[in-house]
């Protein structure tokens, strides 16, 4: 057995994990099934973003590994295949190198183009718009709303901007354009189409891990998204307030 090669596959399984979106416990107790399974006492700890991860070879000898985690995103299905494949290495127990291939085969499956995700974040925008009241033209302003928040969400993406200035510029555009389609006449409740038009970048997935990560006791990691999850919301109502209460402050309007 090359425990080297065994603890570097473990990591990578938690790295993929903690990088689509995982729970703590779910990806502290995969890696720590994982390596039983190959007969090592083992070790480990996760929060957000790192895991580490400690084994203890059948001679004595002990090895650990620690992985950065610098970007994550919610991919439901890549936690779902990493869930099915680490029951799988458990229980079949195939050589560390086939084991990490498919690990790594994972990582590497295709997420949504851009024109679907901006499908998505469309129907969003239309659908919560008519859900909170908005008529047909507001409904169709949010939509242009929400291209215009991907196109700036894309574009802070590839300049690796801080995720709360990106927050912030997606939030007063979408503002800018519904009270300017308003005052135009060409929509009619501002306010439905900036709501529904925000719910795209309400973190609603990091909200509801935080909450089972605190109530399974992993409260450093419950801390930090929730910590992540007022930022969001701090950023989305800085934009839509400063663009709303720009006129009062120029203008006296």
């Amino acid at each position: 057995m090359n425990y080297n090669q065994l603890i570097l596959m473990a990591s990578d399984l938690g790295h993929l994990l903690l990088s689509s979106g995982a729970e703590i416990y779910r990806v502290e107790e995969s890696v720590g099934y994982l390596l039983r399974a190959y007969g090592v006492e083992t070790g480990e700890f996760a929060i957000p973003n790192c895991i580490f991860v400690t084994i203890t070879t059948p001679e004595g000898e002990t090895i650990t590994k620690i992985r950065r985690v610098h970007r994550r995103a919610n991919n439901l299905d890549r936690v779902d295949r990493a869930n099915d494949l680490c029951r799988r290495i458990c229980r079949e127990k195939p050589p560390v190198e086939t084991a990490a291939e498919e690990i790594r085969g994972i990582a590497s499956r295709p997420v949504y183009g851009v024109w679907t995700q901006t499908v998505a974040f469309c129907l969003v925008s239309f659908f919560f718009t008519l859900f909170w009241g908005g008529v047909l033209a507001d409904a169709v302003c949010s939509v242009v709303c929400s291209i215009c928040m991907k196109g700036i969400l894309l574009l802070n993406a590839r300049l690796k901007a801080y995720d709360f200035l990106t927050n912030l510029m997606a939030s007063a555009a979408a503002a800018l354009i519904a009270t300017s389609a308003v005052s135009l006449g060409l929509a009619v409740h501002y306010d439905k189409i900036i709501i529904g038009a925000l719910m795209t970048l309400v973190p609603g997935i990091t909200i509801t891990t935080f909450m089972r990560d605190i109530m399974a006791g992993d409260l450093v990691a419950g801390l930090q998204r929730l910590t992540e999850s007022l930022l969001v919301a701090t950023a989305i109502a800085l934009g839509v307030g400063l663009v709303l209460m720009a006129p009062r402050l120029l203008w006296g309007v």
